[in-house]
Parts: structure tokens; sequence; C-alpha cells
């Protein structure tokens, strides 16, 4: 989220709020949203090793690239 605005990343937490109250039907005190930021140089080891590539079998949603097939 570097680079983003506060006002962004505010909208942000509010529309994932808005689609979990929707699609799984939960009141709004239920829902908490937080955001890291990560320096680009720092995504493999900090995130992308850990949160994805190790719980592949768990992403409903891939992404599109592999930092590691360089």
């Amino acid at each position: 989220m570097t680079g983003k605005s506060e006002q962004q990343k505010t909208r942000l937490a509010q529309e994932i709020t808005d689609s979990v109250m929707s699609v799984l039907d939960y009141g709004a005190e239920s829902v908490s949203v937080g955001l890291e930021e990560v320096e680009s140089q720092e995504w493999v080891e900090k995130v992308y090793r850990p949160d994805i590539k190790a719980k592949w079998n768990q992403l409903y949603k891939e992404p599109g690239y592999n930092p590691l097939e360089k």
C-alpha cells in the first residue's frame, strides 16, 4: 500500500467491510481491517514466500505472477 493515500486506504477498508457484511451476513462490529505497508524489495521474503507460496492451496484467488521465476 506504499504510495496510496489515507483516503484510498480508508475507502478500501470500507469496501472490504461492506463486502464481508454482504457476502457473509456479518455486522460491521464483527469486521476489522488492517493494512501493513511492505517495501517492494521486501515483498518476496515478507509476504510472497510465507503468505502466498506456502499457503497456495488455501488461496481462493491466485496471483498472476511469480517473483521466484526470474
